[in-house]
This record gives C-alpha cells, sequence and structure tokens, in this order.
C-alpha cells in the first residue's frame, strides 16, 4: 500500500503537469479564459484550465493505483460531476441555481451511495443522529464549504495552497487512523493540486477555475467528514472546523458582513480576507503568505490536538477563530510598513556587497556540477528495477529525444524526463541498493545536505539573475524540513518522509538550473536522455 500512495502522488502530479500545457493551448479557442473584472485581481485574460487538468489527474491516479472500492469508485463519481458542472459554469456562466443543483447533486451521490455522512454529535459521543437527519445536515455542510473554497479562490495560488494544505493535514491524519483508502484518495489530490500551484502562483499563467474551486471545495468537506466519521476513526467532529480553517472563517465574515448592511449574502464584493489585506498594503505574495500561515496554524492545531476532548477542541477553535476574525474582519484599513510591497530590483539591490552575488555565482556553478553528476550515476544505485517502470522509460525517453530533435516544448518535456526518471531511480535505489555490502546511505545523505545548501545560497544571493520564489515554494520547502521529523511513514521498506525531502531538493535543483540558465533544458535533456535509457536498460537486460 505504501508503493500505491508514493506512485500516486507522483503520477498525478506528472499527469497535470503534462496536461496543463496543452489545455492552455486550447483555452482561447474552447473559450475556457477568464476576462478581467471590477473584483478580479489580474489585467488581462488568462486561460482557466486547472482544474480540469487537476481533476483529471487525480482519476487517473486513483483509478491506476487505489482499489477499485466502492467508496473510492463513488468519490470519484460524485467528483466527476461537480467537475463537469464547474466546466460548464467556466464555458458559459451558470446562475447560482444551476451552481447549486451542480453541488446538491455531487453532494447527494457520496451521501446516498458512499455513506459519507455526520453521524456523531460534538459532546455527545454515543448519540447517533438517524438518517432523515443526518443525510440533510451533511448535504448542507459539503455545499458549504464547496462555496467556501470558491470564495477563496481570490489571488494567484491562495485557494490552491489552503487546499494543499488542507489534504496534507487530512491525509497524515488519515495515515495515523490506518485509513489507507482516505490516504490514497487524498494524495491523489495533492499530486495534481502540486503540479498545478507551480503555474498557478502569482503571476499565475493559468487559473483553475469554478471547475477546480468546486471539485478541492467538494472532495475537502468529503474528506474531512470521512476522516472525522465515528465509524471509522476517533478523531471528533470538531477536527473538521480546523481543517476547513480560514476559507470557512472567510465566509463566515464575507457573509455576516453582507448581512448587517443589507445586501445579499450572494452578491460578490470586496470584503474578502485577501482583499482587506491588499487594501492594508501588502504586496500579493505577502498577502497569500500571511493567509497561508494561518490556515497551517489551523491545521497544525488539528494535529496536535487531535485527542483532546471536545471542550478542549471548542475552545481551541473559538479562540483561532475569533483572533483570525478581528486580524482581517475588524481591524480597520491602513497601511503597514513593516510588510511594504518590494522595491525595485534597481533600488533593492543598492549598495549589496559584489561578494554575495559571487557567492551566488559559486553556488550555482556547485549545483551545475552535482545535479548532472547525481543523474548520470544514479543509473548504477539500484539493484533491481521493475520491467513494468522500463516501460515508462521507453515512452519517456522517446518523448524527451523527440522535443529535443525538433525543438517543440523542450523545457516541459525534460522536465517530466527528469522528474520521472530521477523518481523511479532513487525510489528503486532506496528498496534495492546495488552495493548493500557498502553503506553509501550517509555519504548520499550528506550529498543532499550540500546540494539543499548550494540551492539556498543560489536563491539568496544569484543577484538580478536569481530565482523568484513564491508563497509555493516556502510551503514545499516548509514541508522539506518538516517531513524527516514525521513518525516514519514507509513505502514498502522506504521512509517516505526522507524521500520526499531528497526528491524536493532535487526538484528545486532542476528549477533552478533552468530558470538561471537558457541552455539548461538542453543540456538536461540530455543527461535525461542518459537517465531514462540506463532505466530501460536496467529494467529489460539488467
Amino acid at each position: 500500500m505504501g508503493t500505491a500512495i508514493f506512485f500516486s502522488f507522483m503520477g498525478s502530479l506528472i499527469i497535470c503537469m503534462a496536461l496543463i500545457p496543452a489545455l492552455t493551448a486550447s483555452a482561447l479557442r474552447l473559450q475556457f479564459v477568464d476576462i478581467p473584472r471590477e473584483r478580479h485581481a489580474h489585467d488581462a485574460p488568462i486561460a482557466k484550465v486547472g482544474g480540469i487538468a487537476f481533476g483529471a489527474a487525480t482519476f487517473a491516479a486513483v483509478l491506476l493505483w487505489a482499489p477499485k472500492d466502492e467508496l473510492i469508485l463513488t468519490s470519484l463519481l460524485g467528483g466527476a460531476v461537480i467537475l463537469l458542472f464547474g466546466i460548464w459554469d467556466d464555458r458559459i456562466g451558470l446562475n447560482h441555481r444551476m451552481k447549486f443543483a451542480g453541488q446538491i447533486l455531487a453532494a447527494a451521490i457520496v451521501v446516498g451511495l458512499a455513506g459519507v455522512r455526520l453521524t456523531t454529535v460534538p459532546f455527545m459521543d454515543e448519540t447517533i443522529l438517524p438518517l432523515w437527519i443526518a443525510a440533510p445536515i451533511t448535504l448542507l455542510v459539503i455545499v458549504g464549504v464547496t462555496n467556501a473554497v470558491n470564495l477563496a479562490d481570490g489571488l494567484d495560488g491562495l485557494a490552491g495552497g489552503l487546499s494543499l494544505i488542507s489534504f496534507a493535514g487530512i491525509a497524515y491524519l488519515a495515515y495515523q487512523a490506518n485509513e489507507t483508502l482516505l490516504v490514497l484518495l487524498m494524495v491523489s489530490v495533492l499530486g495534481g493540486l502540486l503540479g498545478f500551484l507551480r503555474f498557478n502562483t502569482y503571476p499565475a499563467k493559468i487559473f483553475m477555475g469554478d471547475a477546480g474551486s468546486q471539485f478541492l471545495g467538494h472532495y475537502l468537506a468529503m474528506a474531512a467528514i470521512l476522516l472525522t466519521d465515528s465509524a471509522r476513526t476517533t478523531y471528533s467532529p470538531l477536527l473538521a472546523l480546523f481543517i476547513w480553517g480560514v476559507p470557512l472563517l472567510d465566509t463566515i465574515g464575507v457573509m455576516g458582513q453582507r448581512l448587517m448592511e443589507g445586501r445579499s449574502p450572494f452578491v460578490g464584493d470586496r470584503n474578502h480576507i485577501h482583499h482587506k489585506l491588499l487594501a492594508w498594503g501588502l504586496s500579493h505574495g505577502q498577502a497569500v503568505t500571511v493567509i497561508y500561515l494561518a490556515h497551517g496554524v489551523m491545521v497544525s492545531c488539528a494535529y496536535l490536538l487531535r485527542w483532546q476532548s471536545d471542550g478542549i477542541l471548542l475552545g481551541a477553535y473559538l479562540l483561532c477563530a475569533a483572533t483570525i476574525l478581528f486580524m482581517f474582519v475588524r481591524t480597520p484599513h491602513r497601511a503597514l510598513p513593516a510588510f511594504a510591497t518590494a522595491e525595485p530590483a534597481h533600488i533593492a539591490t543598492a549598495g549589496i556587497d559584489t561578494s554575495h552575488i559571487r557567492i551566488g555565482t559559486w553556488a550555482l556553478s556547485g549545483v551545475q556540477l552535482i545535479v548532472p553528476l547525481y543523474l548520470i550515476t544514479s543509473v548504477a544505485m539500484p539493484k533491481s528495477i521493475p520491467w513494468d517502470t522500463g516501460i515508462i522509460g521507453v515512452v519517456l525517453l522517446v518523448t524527451v529525444v523527440s522535443s529535443i530533435v525538433f525543438g517543440y516544448g523542450t523545457a516541459w518535456v525534460v522536465r517530466a524526463g527528469l522528474y520521472v526518471g530521477s523518481t523511479c531511480l532513487m525510489f528503486y535505489s532506496e528498496i534495492s541498493p546495488r552495493l548493500s555490502g557498502i553503506d553509501l546511505t550517509t555519504s548520499i545523505n550528506v550529498g543532499f545536505v550540500l546540494l539543499a545548501g548550494l540551492v539556498i545560497l543560489s536563491i539568496r544571493f544569484a543577484g538580478q539573475n536569481r530565482f523568484q520564489t513564491t508563497p509555493l515554494d516556502y510551503l514545499v520547502v516548509l514541508l522539506a524540513v518538516v517531513l524527516p521529523f514525521l513518525p516514519e511513514m514507509t513505502a514498502g521498506d522506504v521512509p517516505v518522509s526522507l524521500l520526499a525531502a531528497k526528491l524536493i531538493v532535487l526538484f528545486f535543483s532542476f528549477e533552478l538550473l533552468l530558470h538561471v540558465y537558457p541552455s539548461a533544458a538542453t543540456r538536461l535533456g540530455w543527461v535525461s536522455v542518459w537517465m531514462l535509457g540506463g532505466l530501460v536498460i536496467r529494467a529489460w537486460w539488467l
């Protein structure tokens, strides 16, 4: 099951990143384009196909690697319904009645067929709600959370990043509760979502559209309810409030404000948390980062307080909710000098010691040397590679060579080759090291620590050509730091946390080289050809 979890994540990630360029190229012709309006933060038309990409990637990963369980298949059916209604909305623009109809239908599928229901009441553990009460309450909650995530989709990377944090929290809590089906479903969503966010962080190249935001909201509601179902786990239903976190509180605050002002709660305005942060003077990235932090605190509370009583959980939630609503809703508008927007590059770099830039240059040279060296030598590391992995290697090998020769989509094709090839080789190196009689673990780990340090130095001191970090990058770096310290999660005999941290370092190295060096795509492409060719040979003949 651990292997299925690992490859569900990686498969969804890769499928999503492969679909996005093709969908983006067809967006204008298919009229899946977001035209800027008064309440929007962007000022140019942008393709809104991200939801289709990570939705399709989630379905593909689940069907390939998850058991064909009734819960899994029914959840896919509900997800497909909400995704199709969202696509319809993105294409022609549905009124709110049709949107609600689609949301209710999707919710009814998972409630009626999959048994996703709120059956217990906080403070009353022995009380089981009858079906005629539990079903409509669950429908209402799922529809409400779906719309909360939809309303949170107001800045580049915001709704996707908040959902990423929530799904990661659910996945880990489900893993600790031995709910492997829920873990598989969550990591499949996480992979596609992470692939999408690379294109969606500021300045966004694509949007998720209503298809994506409603899909995420639907799955977030359903997964949190499954996680706190007394028939499956011993977690309190109150944990779901922490997991829904900022999107739920933002919706409550905005709706309450509209009602207090005598306006319809369904008419949009610029009173969301992200709008207020921008009005205070924060930059786009700073506003998103602040909201990420607030949401991350709430999801962390779900983990830290998971075994506490309902009284403690409710008290902690009310404290978090009051703090966030006071900070973001009730505080008067004013500029915050400490969070002023970034200065222009020519001002920000004035007076900087050029030795810092030299440090960045040396660090980049180190990354440029270590990454190809590792990829070339990685072919010999695994003792054995399954034959079916060789099939994947052949497909990618032909694709990468064709892309280099004909010059079509080289950078993204090379990325696919690098990501998949390095993931497979690193995974199988951990499962069956070729040089089992020699302990190379320490040396390899030291090498990755060195590579991580060089990447950080390169980002920090690379001068005008520096790699532009985004809120997503902060999330990924935080993940790399936190994962090795979590209780061990394994794929076979491989600790997933340590493996994920190494892959994050390696993937950041790829992105850094591809960003800084114009010719890196071709050079790394030939390196990936060597790596993929070796993968094929090792799988079928050695």
